[in-house]
């Protein structure tokens, strides 16, 4: 007779993927399952190393809006050098999202998944060094490589390795660190800008995310792989042994774990990575997904970032405004303490709308979320473009509303949602080419509105501007219904069939 305070487990006859052994529920004797699947330590540490890598990329790309203003007074560099600057993080995320994320579908998750720390550190070492603008664009370019690698497969080392009713709000809070990076990297910006005030101020800044970023690094050595990706590449011995060690807990169940052989290449008839897993992307089997995975992300990256444009607006208005023309170093460094308020603050509302995201994801569903996110976002937008009928403070006060209800919508909806479909409606055999490539689509919205939204701001004013970015956030939750496809504790084997 069983102890009523120990729950069992029904060992099934049958061999079952790795996901099913990760979402399996101890019962208790009168046959009530447990209400969630309990962690192990080994899932924990994957969650928290993905976490971390997370926080340094927020770390580093917003410090280096902080750092970048004294870095273009100590090099001499120009306006037009400026956009350089820009367009190599954003080329590098890029070509990380799509040709090194999707690299884990041939070489492993766990492979990627170092390998981009270690790029991460050492171009950020090299950051630190260097003496004029090549070799600046050339390591922001290499940092960049890492954090589009990161996208896919930060995203599905988590995922490949949790219990599917938990993995939306796991998921996202490992992104929402992310934002919290961006806020520490702000602040460590502002506490070095106040305790040493000249140009080699941004060197520090940098320099203080080596020693923990290359810790993070080591710990990565010491994870599982994904069974799943061992297990649809054939390794089915493998699989075992690393879900065994994946799954170790007290009392430890499942004590037996016998994985299908017939695995999902098989089933499918081709071999995965490289050029096949990108053109599988367009076949029938996964168009759908692949549609459902970019084009959302590319419309909200086009909101995202064109409502940045009337981001000094906001700003000046709520943290004072700097001086209109730089003559010392003094002016510099006041006006990039100011700067890195007024980040904080867009991180603050950032942190808000991914909280409500984390929280929100299992319970709602990602597409309910997505829809609603793309339609508060476009009120969000509409009240902006109201601004143009009123005057002083009135137009002040109307255009913060209308920034404020669009970065929590878009940071509950759009903004975390778009990442995390992105890693888990396509196939375990291409999901980080799939992830990568709807994530490489997504920047390629930020590009467009970098180059064109400018000179449309000057050609048919703020309100036009603002009514095209409705239109945008409308179509994105229109695309969302048409190609939804239900992700909500689904186990990644069941979804998209």
């Amino acid at each position: 007779m069983h102890d009523v305070t120990e729950p069992t487990l029904l060992r099934p006859t049958q061999a079952r993927s790795v996901q099913d052994y990760i979402d399996e529920r101890p019962m208790w004797p009168d046959g009530t399952h447990v209400l969630s699947v309990p962690m192990t330590g080994m899932q924990w540490r994957i969650w928290a190393l993905a976490a971390a890598g997370k926080f340094f990329e927020g770390f580093v790309v917003f410090m280096t809006g902080v750092a970048l203003p004294l870095i273009s007074r100590q090099f001499g560099i120009g306006p037009a050098q400026n956009g350089f600057i820009s367009a190599a993080s954003l080329m590098g995320i890029l070509v990380g999202a799509v040709c090194l994320g999707g690299m884990s579908d041939r070489f492993g998750r766990k492979l990627m998944f170092i390998a981009e720390m270690i790029i991460f550190c050492a171009f950020l070492v090299l950051l630190v060094l260097c003496t004029n603008f090549t070799s600046l664009v050339i390591c922001l370019f290499g940092i960049g490589l890492a954090l589009g690698c990161d996208y896919p497969t930060a995203h599905m080392i988590i995922s490949e390795s949790i219990p599917s009713t938990s993995r939306g709000k796991l998921v996202l809070a490992a992104f929402g660190f992310q934002a919290l990076g961006a806020l520490g990297g702000t602040a460590v910006g502002y506490l070095v800008l106040t305790a040493t005030p000249n140009l080699d101020a941004w060197r520090w800044m940098y320099g203080t995310a080596i020693v923990p970023a290359l810790a993070v690094t080591i710990g990565r050595f010491f994870i599982t792989e994904s069974a799943s990706w061992l297990h649809v590449r054939g390794a089915v011995e493998k699989a075992e042994q690393v879900t065994k060690r994946l799954l170790v807990r007290v009392p430890q169940y499942p004590s037996e774990i016998t994985l299908s052989r017939e695995t999902v290449l098989e089933k499918a008839g081709h071999q995965q990575g490289g050029l096949g897993s990108f053109i599988a992307l367009f076949d029938k089997r996964n168009l759908r997904a692949t549609i459902f995975a970019s084009v959302p992300w590319f419309l909200q990256d086009l909101g995202t970032y064109g409502i940045g444009i009337f981001t000094p607006t906001i700003l000046a208005a709520a943290i004072g405004n700097k001086p209109d023309h730089v003559r010392s170093v003094s002016d510099l460094i006041l006006n990039d303490i100011l700067a890195a308020k007024g980040a904080a603050l867009i991180t603050l509302l950032l942190i808000v709308g991914i909280i409500f995201a984390v929280l929100l994801a299992d319970k709602v569903g990602r597409i309910w979320l997505q829809i609603l996110g793309f339609i508060g976002c476009a009120a969000g937008l509409l009240i902006a473009s109201f601004a143009d009928d009123f005057s002083g403070g009135s137009k002040t006060t109307v255009i913060f509303v209308g920034f404020m209800l669009f970065n929590f919508m878009t940071n509950i909806g759009p903004n975390a949602q778009t990442y995390l479909l992105a890693g888990e409606v396509f196939p375990t055999a291409i999901r980080g080419t799939g992830a990568g490539f709807a994530a490489a689509f997504g920047k390629i919205g930020a590009v467009a509105t970098a180059f064109l939204f400018p000179i449309l701001l000057v050609g048919i004013g703020t309100a036009p501007l603002l009514y095209i970015l409705v239109a945008t956030s409308l179509i994105g939750a229109v695309v969302t219904w048409l190609y939804r496809i239900e992700t909500n504790g689904v186990s990644l084997d069941a979804i998209g069939r």
